[in-house]
């Protein structure tokens, strides 16, 4: 079912009213655009489907914002960092409460980051058609090919949902999951801050001074790219900044000089603002340039012990039947091998129990790793004679 009409929605989210969950999926298009476009929405449970046309004229999409409020009701997503995204840039709120099946899946053993097609193969037993996976949501009218399309992204996701469900439930893992959710609801991850922009952008070996006038551009280009709604590569690439930030052009001259500026841009009001932005960083106290990143000094054996960590990690989330990014990544590893700091995503919560403690019996020697016919062991300390 399509719905185009503000009567027809608001029926259909009564109807949804006091379900236990729903299924929902979005389709939505940015590659022209900061600022994603929804182009669908599709909501399932139980004999109820109905792809949403927000791009319909004078559509209401209030009632679906309440459901998606409703504390009553679980919305289940597929990995849902994207939808939230895109919910909060329409609605300037998340869904919640939700339960993400991918993160459920690599809990539940199905392995890392295992994609939706993957997962109704695996317990639904069907195969998709994605034939429609590229198509341009943007356009009218729908065929009824890709509104069936559509609507296959929330009617397996109902049967897939209740078998992990299940599943966590007998494992008594659920609470991993939801400590994966509370992240994913924080609408802090979902609100742009240009100031804080310059992070996502590389540069090597920087000074403070090149900090300070990489944020102040790049923060220019956020707000260029949100008020224009056009990707930030479109308004100025990374590497054009980054020589901006190196040599701080004072004028117009110079800036010309800067590769990778579209055109006569420096001539114009962009490269207008850009001086200023650069002037506004030099003349800033260099007490409140940002700081230089620390590097953390290599260390001796660093290597090998993070070696030493990835082998445990493996061997862990394989007793377990967890995915391995789910538990620890290779900079956090790298971070329990050089530091101190028990401030670390593996040494928190059930992580810590089922990896970190472990990890870090192994830095400290009271933990060891051996062959034993062609399998690698863990000798605990009483062991390691």
């Amino acid at each position: 079912m399509l719905i185009t009409e503000s009567r027809d929605l608001a029926e259909f989210c009564k109807r949804l009213e006091g379900a236990p969950y729903v299924a929902v999926d979005t389709e939505f298009l940015r590659e022209k655009t900061y600022w994603p476009k929804l182009c669908l929405v599709q909501v399932a449970y139980d004999d109820q489907a109905a792809a949403i046309d927000p791009l319909a004229r004078d559509i209401d999409l209030d009632p679906l914002f309440d459901l998606m409020d409703d504390q009553n009701v679980l919305k289940v997503f597929h990995s849902a960092s994207q939808d939230m995204e895109v919910f909060f840039s329409v609605s300037g709120r998340v869904p919640e409460p939700i339960f993400d099946t991918q993160v459920a899946a690599m809990v539940a053993g199905y392995g890392e980051q295992v994609g939706y097609a993957t997962l109704a193969s695996q317990i639904v037993g069907v195969t998709l058609d994605k034939s429609s996976q590229l198509t341009d949501w943007s356009l009218r009218p729908l065929s009824d090919r890709q509104i069936e399309y559509a609507l296959g992204d929330v009617t397996h996701l109902c049967t897939i949902y209740e078998e992990l469900d299940d599943r966590l439930e007998e494992s008594g893992r659920m609470s991993w999951v939801s400590e994966e959710m509370a992240a994913l609801t924080d609408v802090s991850a979902y609100k742009p801050n240009p100031r804080e922009a310059y992070r996502r952008v590389r540069i090597r070996r920087p000074s403070r001074k090149a900090l300070a006038v990489l944020r102040e551009v790049v923060a220019w280009r956020e707000e260029t790219a949100q008020h224009r709604n056009l990707p930030r590569n479109w308004v100025i690439r990374d590497d054009a900044l980054i020589e901006i930030s190196t040599h701080a052009p004072q004028n117009v001259a110079d800036l010309s000089r800067v590769r990778g500026l579209r055109g006569n841009a420096a001539k114009g009001r962009d490269g207008e603002a850009l001086l200023k932005a650069v002037r506004r960083a030099l003349d800033m106290p260099q007490n409140e340039w940002p700081e230089i990143p620390p590097r953390r000094p290599p260390i001796r054996g660093h290597e090998a012990l993070v070696a030493l960590l990835q082998t445990l990690l493996r061997l862990r989330c394989e007793d377990h039947d967890v995915a391995q990014k789910l538990v620890a990544t290779r900079d956090e590893l790298d971070r329990i091998a050089t530091s101190n700091d028990e401030n670390i995503r593996p040494l928190q919560n059930w992580r810590r129990e089922l990896f970190g403690n472990d990890a870090l019996e192994l830095k400290a020697g009271r933990l060891g790793l051996t062959g034993d016919h062609g399998q690698v062991r863990v000798l605990r300390a009483d062991e390691l004679g």
